[in-house]
């Protein structure tokens, strides 16, 4: 059975940073994009950054010059390395890893506190 595993949140002061990472263990197979969402109290979880198997990255506007994303395939893990955070930047993250015939999966969440 496949699961993604977060480690890396916590509560830290606005312009510090955070590394996120999301580690998959279990027989995960093939795996296509990788990334990571978040959900903020009384909003819609949104996307925050993605990688395709062969490296193209994708952000959100407002992270944009801020987080970085990069994965390592061989140990079906990645990594959101979060620089210049802000109190807006509050909120659960989770991972997420695609499959093949659309299938995906989901870390449980980890919690990123920014303080002003």
């Amino acid at each position: 059975q496949v699961q993604l595993v977060e480690s890396g949140g916590g509560l830290v002061q606005a312009g510090g940073s955070l590394r996120l990472s999301c580690t998959a263990s279990g027989s995960i197979g093939s795996m296509n994009v990788m990334g990571w969402y978040r959900q903020a109290p009384g909003k819609q979880r949104e996307l925050v950054a993605s990688i395709t198997r062969g490296g193209s990255t994708n952000y959100a506007d407002s992270v944009k010059g801020r987080f970085t994303i990069s994965r390592d395939n061989a140990k079906s893990a990645h990594v959101l390395q979060m620089n210049t955070l802000k109190p807006e930047d509050t909120a659960v993250y989770y991972c997420y890893i695609d499959r093949a015939l659309g299938v995906r999966y989901w870390g449980r969440g980890t919690q990123v506190t920014v303080s002003s």
